[in-house]
């Protein structure tokens, strides 16, 4: 008498949805139970994988089932499925797991679409696989097309907000589903806004803070994440450069498999309700790329050296390097050519740490953060951004006017078909309604773009505003115990070159304007470690030489 074949069922839906509303699964059963019955087989292993995709093997109670399968002697003969979809959506995969199961003894076996062993059997079943592998691919291109056009709409597409958020229902209904949206978490915004306060200006006892320090200083506070766990780097890293929080909620950026990113033609911007500022969002990506050991080392970010890469020999152009003498109780800034090659290479100067960071401190604090000074050296720069208001504000106001009169001239159409001057059945009359239309959305959408544009750009710098930056600046650089707040040098001043008669500060007028409008934005000023070429240099008059010692 011949053994009796076991069976194993495997039973898959390709979401969670699916699992916990569709019939599919119990059908599957059904069919399974009655295709046994009907050739005498054993049942003796059930294996459900509810929302699962069968694109790759990265499923749970298929590798189970596949381990079962595969031990010697296998736990059952046949694995049946519906259809061959269920089991794989890939030829290759498919074509992999069937020879590695045909190799101990077991076969895979389709409700739906029976086939034999020999050549042509299999040749049938890669075709099939084929197409299935094809109809997983558009299926998957039309849903993604969908949730791209859900999220220009500004509808939410599922899985979990980023912290700050939640997910409501929106107002609106398509068919029997109710749009999802985003809205601000009053509880977990303010630890977003915590989060940008302390990469901006620190916790009061010292400068800006980095990622690290900004975890340690929440784990230490008793502030959680969402979930009630501790904040690491990466999750303090994500919310600090998530465009989210300035309304625009990034969508598709990454394929879902190699988590690859994806070109920006791919990616869909939804506009969500903002918790962070956009100046406020500039300055501390500003301080992010300058922390990067990439871009720039980290002995120049964590080190204790008030000047250190920032410092340079005007002889040579050679970095200044801190050099010791007395058993470490003298310290000098050295140009590192003469350090390394004698004055053969180089006759920089050697000037004592002390003076040469008090001479720089004091020159930025007593003569740069003074609102007239501010006001001369950003002059050019202030009159250009309030020219580029001025023209965006009257583009702004053409777009609101073209809007208007198209909207007057509908208004008239509509009152001439409403009186019967005009015939609705006319196509030209269709046709001017239609054009008009166009106009005025077009009109009312690219004045919406340019006054986020505008609002993006910040407030208008007033003399009052630079007042202001200029106290809390000067305040902020000096430390408790007298000393300076290297970061907040830094935020002013990029680079120092030290020559024979003069010291040269130099810095960049486009991020020391930047700092200024995100001090206007916030409660307080943001200061940063700006990476960009220095363009604005004091006065030479206005420069000290530190006397020899």
């Amino acid at each position: 008498m011949a053994a009796r074949v076991r069976a194993a069922l495997y039973l898959r839906v390709s979401t969670g949805r699916q699992a916990e509303s569709d019939l599919s699964i119990p059908d599957q059963r059904r069919q399974a139970k009655n295709y046994c019955a009907s050739r005498g087989w054993e049942i003796v292993a059930d294996y459900v994988e509810p929302g699962a995709s069968a694109t790759d093997d990265r499923r749970p109670e298929f590798q189970r089932m596949v381990d079962a399968a595969t031990v010697k002697p296998p736990a059952f003969d046949v694995i049946l499925v519906h259809s061959f979809s269920r089991f794989f959506r890939d030829q290759f995969q498919l074509k992999f797991y069937v020879r590695r199961l045909a190799k101990n003894g077991v076969r895979l076996v389709s409700i739906t679409q029976e086939l034999g062993d020999d050549p042509m059997s299999n040749m049938i079943r890669q075709i099939m696989a084929l197409f299935d592998e094809y109809q997983s691919k558009e299926n998957a291109k039309h849903t993604l097309r969908a949730m791209k056009e859900n999220a220009r709409q500004g509808f939410w597409n599922g899985a979990l907000p980023p912290i700050g958020y939640r997910v409501v229902e929106a107002a609106e209904q398509r068919g029997h589903r109710t749009k999802k949206a985003l809205e601000i978490d009053p509880i977990q915004a303010e630890t977003v806004r915590l989060i940008y306060r302390l990469a901006r200006e620190g916790n009061g006892s010292s400068g800006s803070m980095g990622v690290k320090s900004i975890a340690k200083h929440l784990n230490e506070s008793g502030i959680r994440t969402r979930d009630g766990g501790r904040w690491g780097v990466d999750a303090v890293h994500k919310v600090l450069t998530r465009t989210t929080y300035i309304g625009r909620h990034r969508f598709n950026t990454k394929f879902w498999k190699t988590r690859e990113r994806k070109p920006e033609a791919e990616i869909v911007e939804m506009a969500v309700p903002s918790i962070i500022e956009a100046a406020e969002f500039e300055a501390v990506q500003t301080l992010l790329k300058t922390r990067c050991p990439a871009l720039t080392a980290p002995r120049i970010v964590s080190g204790p050296t008030l000047l250190t890469g920032i410092c340079f020999c005007a002889a040579c152009g050679g970095a200044m390097t801190l050099r010791t003498g007395k058993s470490g109780r003298y310290k000098y800034y050295t140009c590192s050519t003469k350090s390394r090659q004698g004055e053969t290479g180089c006759k920089g100067r050697t000037v004592p740490m002390v003076k040469l960071d008090s001479v720089v401190a004091e020159h930025i604090e007593h003569r740069l953060l003074q609102p007239k000074r501010l006001e001369e050296v950003l002059s050019a720069v202030l009159h250009r951004r309030k020219e580029r208001a001025e023209r965006r504000a009257a583009h702004i106001a053409e777009l609101r006017k073209r809007a208007a009169e198209a909207e007057a001239k509908l208004k008239r159409l509509y009152d001439a078909i409403e009186n019967g001057i005009a015939d609705v059945s006319d196509p030209l009359l269709k046709e001017r309604v239609t054009e008009l239309k166009s106009i005025r959305d077009q009109a009312r959408a690219d004045a919406e773009r340019a006054e986020g544009a505008l609002d993006r750009a910040g407030p208008s710098i007033t003399p009052k505003a630079l007042k202001t930056f200029a106290s809390q600046a000067r305040r902020r650089m000096r430390t408790e115990s007298g000393g300076y707040r290297r970061d907040h040098l830094r935020a002013l001043a990029q680079r120092v070159e030290v020559d024979a008669k003069e010291i040269r500060i130099m810095g960049s007028k486009s991020v020391l304007l930047r700092t200024l409008v995100a001090a206007s934005s916030a409660k307080t000023a943001g200061f940063g470690v700006p990476s960009f070429v220095p363009k604005w240099r004091a006065r030479n008059d206005s420069n000290v030489r530190p006397s020899d010692s």
